[in-house]
Protein backbone atom coordinates (compact mmCIF):
# COMPACT_ATOMS: atom_id res chain seq x y z
CA UNK A 1 0.00 0.00 0.00
CA UNK A 2 1.10 3.56 -0.72
CA UNK A 3 0.81 5.82 2.31
CA UNK A 4 1.24 9.58 2.54
CA UNK A 5 2.53 10.74 5.92
CA UNK A 6 2.05 14.47 6.55
CA UNK A 7 3.97 15.30 9.73
CA UNK A 8 6.19 18.33 10.38
CA UNK A 9 8.13 16.98 13.38
CA UNK A 10 11.17 15.36 11.80
CA UNK A 11 11.80 12.79 14.54
CA UNK A 12 8.17 11.65 14.54
CA UNK A 13 8.11 11.54 10.73
CA UNK A 14 11.26 9.38 10.68
CA UNK A 15 9.76 7.09 13.34
CA UNK A 16 6.56 6.62 11.33
CA UNK A 17 8.34 6.17 8.00
CA UNK A 18 10.77 3.61 9.39
CA UNK A 19 8.04 1.63 11.14
CA UNK A 20 5.67 1.57 8.17
CA UNK A 21 8.40 0.65 5.70
CA UNK A 22 9.49 -2.19 7.99
CA UNK A 23 5.90 -3.44 7.81
CA UNK A 24 6.09 -3.44 4.01
CA UNK A 25 4.33 -0.17 3.17
CA UNK A 26 5.51 2.31 0.55
CA UNK A 27 5.73 5.69 2.32
CA UNK A 28 5.84 9.25 0.99
CA UNK A 29 6.78 11.68 3.81
CA UNK A 30 5.77 15.33 3.74
CA UNK A 31 6.28 18.09 6.34
CA UNK A 32 4.10 20.92 5.00
CA UNK A 33 0.33 21.17 4.79
CA UNK A 34 0.25 22.88 1.41
CA UNK A 35 2.59 20.30 -0.12
CA UNK A 36 0.60 17.50 1.49
CA UNK A 37 -2.65 18.78 0.00
CA UNK A 38 -1.00 19.04 -3.42
CA UNK A 39 0.31 15.46 -3.22
CA UNK A 40 -2.98 13.91 -2.19
CA UNK A 41 -4.79 15.94 -4.86
CA UNK A 42 -2.50 14.77 -7.65
CA UNK A 43 -1.35 11.29 -6.56
CA UNK A 44 -3.19 8.13 -5.62
CA UNK A 45 -2.73 6.87 -2.05
CA UNK A 46 -4.28 4.01 -0.10
CA UNK A 47 -4.12 5.84 3.25
CA UNK A 48 -3.14 9.29 4.54
CA UNK A 49 -1.60 9.67 8.00
CA UNK A 50 -2.25 13.33 8.71
CA UNK A 51 -1.01 15.51 11.57
CA UNK A 52 -3.44 18.25 12.60
CA UNK A 53 -0.94 20.99 13.47
CA UNK A 54 1.09 21.77 10.33
CA UNK A 55 2.81 24.72 8.67
CA UNK A 56 0.73 25.98 5.77
CA UNK A 57 -2.68 24.30 5.70
CA UNK A 58 -3.57 22.53 8.91
CA UNK A 59 -4.69 18.93 8.89
CA UNK A 60 -8.38 19.64 9.44
CA UNK A 61 -8.38 22.08 6.50
CA UNK A 62 -6.77 19.43 4.26
CA UNK A 63 -9.33 16.87 5.38
CA UNK A 64 -12.27 19.21 4.83
CA UNK A 65 -11.12 20.08 1.31
CA UNK A 66 -10.54 16.42 0.42
CA UNK A 67 -14.04 15.44 1.44
CA UNK A 68 -15.50 18.50 -0.29
CA UNK A 69 -13.79 17.29 -3.49
CA UNK A 70 -15.40 13.84 -2.97
CA UNK A 71 -11.99 12.28 -2.30
CA UNK A 72 -12.71 9.29 -0.05
CA UNK A 73 -9.12 8.19 0.64
CA UNK A 74 -8.95 6.83 4.22
CA UNK A 75 -7.45 9.36 6.66
CA UNK A 76 -5.94 8.75 10.09
CA UNK A 77 -5.46 11.97 12.06
CA UNK A 78 -2.52 12.45 14.41
CA UNK A 79 -2.82 14.94 17.24
CA UNK A 80 -0.88 15.94 20.33
CA UNK A 81 -4.08 17.33 21.79
CA UNK A 82 -6.57 15.28 23.75
CA UNK A 83 -9.58 17.57 23.75
CA UNK A 84 -12.86 15.95 22.77
CA UNK A 85 -13.89 18.88 20.53
CA UNK A 86 -10.91 18.45 18.19
CA UNK A 87 -11.42 14.70 17.87
CA UNK A 88 -15.12 15.16 17.18
CA UNK A 89 -14.40 17.87 14.62
CA UNK A 90 -12.00 15.58 12.75
CA UNK A 91 -14.44 12.66 12.74
CA UNK A 92 -17.30 14.90 11.66
CA UNK A 93 -15.20 16.22 8.77
CA UNK A 94 -14.73 12.68 7.51
CA UNK A 95 -11.65 11.27 9.26
CA UNK A 96 -11.69 7.47 9.44
CA UNK A 97 -9.69 7.24 12.67
CA UNK A 98 -7.32 9.20 14.90
CA UNK A 99 -4.33 8.59 17.16
CA UNK A 100 -3.12 10.78 20.02
CA UNK A 101 0.64 11.23 20.35
CA UNK A 102 2.61 9.44 21.62
CA UNK A 103 1.53 6.10 20.12
CA UNK A 104 2.94 2.69 19.31
CA UNK A 105 3.79 2.09 15.64
CA UNK A 106 2.12 -1.34 15.92
CA UNK A 107 -1.16 0.38 16.74
CA UNK A 108 -0.87 2.67 13.71
CA UNK A 109 -0.17 -0.34 11.47
CA UNK A 110 -3.19 -2.20 12.88
CA UNK A 111 -5.43 0.82 12.31
CA UNK A 112 -4.19 1.18 8.73
CA UNK A 113 -5.09 -2.45 8.04
CA UNK A 114 -8.48 -1.98 9.69
CA UNK A 115 -9.55 1.11 7.74
CA UNK A 116 -8.35 -0.28 4.40
CA UNK A 117 -10.38 -3.44 5.00
CA UNK A 118 -13.42 -1.31 5.78
CA UNK A 119 -12.82 0.91 2.74
CA UNK A 120 -12.62 -2.09 0.41
CA UNK A 121 -15.59 -3.79 2.03
CA UNK A 122 -13.42 -6.80 2.78
CA UNK A 123 -13.87 -8.38 6.18
CA UNK A 124 -11.07 -10.91 5.65
CA UNK A 125 -7.38 -10.22 5.79
CA UNK A 126 -6.35 -13.08 3.48
CA UNK A 127 -5.87 -12.83 -0.28
CA UNK A 128 -6.19 -16.02 -2.33
CA UNK A 129 -5.52 -17.02 -5.93
CA UNK A 130 -5.86 -20.74 -6.59
CA UNK A 131 -3.89 -22.62 -3.93
CA UNK A 132 -1.84 -19.51 -3.06
CA UNK A 133 -2.79 -17.50 0.05
CA UNK A 134 -1.37 -14.30 1.52
CA UNK A 135 -2.21 -13.26 5.07
CA UNK A 136 -1.94 -9.46 5.20
CA UNK A 137 -1.77 -9.32 9.00
CA UNK A 138 0.79 -12.04 9.71
CA UNK A 139 2.49 -11.59 6.29
CA UNK A 140 2.50 -15.36 5.88
CA UNK A 141 2.49 -16.72 2.32
CA UNK A 142 1.45 -20.31 1.63
CA UNK A 143 0.90 -22.45 -1.40
CA UNK A 144 -0.98 -25.64 -0.57
CA UNK A 145 0.82 -26.83 2.58
CA UNK A 146 4.12 -25.10 1.85
CA UNK A 147 5.16 -21.86 3.50
CA UNK A 148 7.00 -19.43 1.20
CA UNK A 149 9.61 -17.04 2.56
CA UNK A 150 9.62 -13.71 0.73
CA UNK A 151 11.58 -10.50 1.10
CA UNK A 152 9.58 -7.39 2.00
CA UNK A 153 9.71 -6.20 -1.62
CA UNK A 154 8.65 -9.59 -3.00
CA UNK A 155 5.75 -9.65 -0.55
CA UNK A 156 4.60 -6.17 -1.63
CA UNK A 157 4.83 -7.16 -5.29
CA UNK A 158 2.81 -10.34 -4.73
CA UNK A 159 0.22 -8.50 -2.63
CA UNK A 160 -0.29 -5.85 -5.32
CA UNK A 161 -0.75 -8.51 -8.02
CA UNK A 162 -3.14 -10.54 -5.85
CA UNK A 163 -5.34 -7.56 -5.05
CA UNK A 164 -6.36 -7.56 -8.73
CA UNK A 165 -6.34 -11.21 -9.88
CA UNK A 166 -6.66 -11.59 -13.65
CA UNK A 167 -5.94 -7.90 -14.24
CA UNK A 168 -2.89 -6.88 -16.23
CA UNK A 169 -0.68 -4.47 -14.27
CA UNK A 170 1.84 -2.43 -16.18
CA UNK A 171 5.50 -1.99 -15.31
CA UNK A 172 4.76 1.67 -14.53
CA UNK A 173 2.01 0.70 -12.07
CA UNK A 174 4.33 -1.77 -10.35
CA UNK A 175 7.10 0.83 -10.06
CA UNK A 176 4.69 3.36 -8.53
CA UNK A 177 2.82 1.09 -6.11
CA UNK A 178 5.58 -1.31 -5.04
CA UNK A 179 8.70 0.85 -5.24
CA UNK A 180 7.25 4.35 -4.96
CA UNK A 181 8.94 5.48 -8.19
CA UNK A 182 7.16 8.07 -10.30
CA UNK A 183 9.76 7.70 -13.04
CA UNK A 184 11.50 4.85 -14.83
CA UNK A 185 14.78 4.21 -12.97
CA UNK A 186 16.24 2.62 -16.10
CA UNK A 187 16.88 -0.72 -14.39
CA UNK A 188 15.35 -4.19 -14.65
CA UNK A 189 14.33 -4.37 -10.97
CA UNK A 190 10.70 -5.23 -11.85
CA UNK A 191 11.77 -8.09 -14.10
CA UNK A 192 14.31 -9.40 -11.57
CA UNK A 193 11.80 -9.43 -8.72
CA UNK A 194 9.10 -11.02 -10.89
CA UNK A 195 11.58 -13.76 -11.83
CA UNK A 196 12.50 -14.40 -8.19
CA UNK A 197 8.86 -14.46 -7.16
CA UNK A 198 7.96 -16.88 -9.93
CA UNK A 199 10.76 -19.23 -8.89
CA UNK A 200 9.60 -19.33 -5.27
CA UNK A 201 5.95 -19.82 -6.20
CA UNK A 202 6.68 -22.60 -8.69
CA UNK A 203 9.00 -24.46 -6.29
CA UNK A 204 6.30 -24.42 -3.60
CA UNK A 205 3.53 -25.61 -5.93
CA UNK A 206 3.03 -27.81 -8.95
CA UNK A 207 5.66 -26.07 -11.05
CA UNK A 208 3.40 -23.22 -12.23
CA UNK A 209 4.18 -19.73 -11.02
CA UNK A 210 0.65 -18.28 -11.49
CA UNK A 211 2.26 -15.06 -12.77
CA UNK A 212 1.88 -14.47 -16.51
CA UNK A 213 3.73 -12.02 -18.70
CA UNK A 214 1.38 -10.26 -21.12
CA UNK A 215 3.70 -9.20 -23.91
CA UNK A 216 3.87 -5.46 -24.43
CA UNK A 217 1.52 -4.78 -21.51
CA UNK A 218 2.67 -6.11 -18.15
CA UNK A 219 1.96 -8.91 -15.69
CA UNK A 220 -1.03 -10.59 -14.14
CA UNK A 221 -1.66 -13.34 -11.62
CA UNK A 222 -4.40 -15.93 -11.98
CA UNK A 223 -5.09 -19.55 -11.06
CA UNK A 224 -4.52 -22.17 -13.79
CA UNK A 225 -8.23 -22.88 -14.13
CA UNK A 226 -8.87 -19.14 -14.60
CA UNK A 227 -6.31 -19.09 -17.41
CA UNK A 228 -8.09 -21.91 -19.21
CA UNK A 229 -11.42 -20.11 -19.06
CA UNK A 230 -10.06 -16.78 -20.28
Amino acid sequence: MRILVVEDHKSIARFIKSGLESAGFCVDPCSDGDEGFHLVSTQQYDVIVLDIMLPGRDGLSILANLRKAKNSVPVILLTARTTLDERLQGLNLGADDYLTKPFYIEELIARIHAITRRASGAAQSVLQVGDLTVNLLTREVRRSDSRIELTAREFNLLEYLMRSPGRVLTRTQLLEHVWGYYFDPGTNLVEVNIQRLRKKLSEAGDGSSLIETVRGMGYRISAPEEDKNS
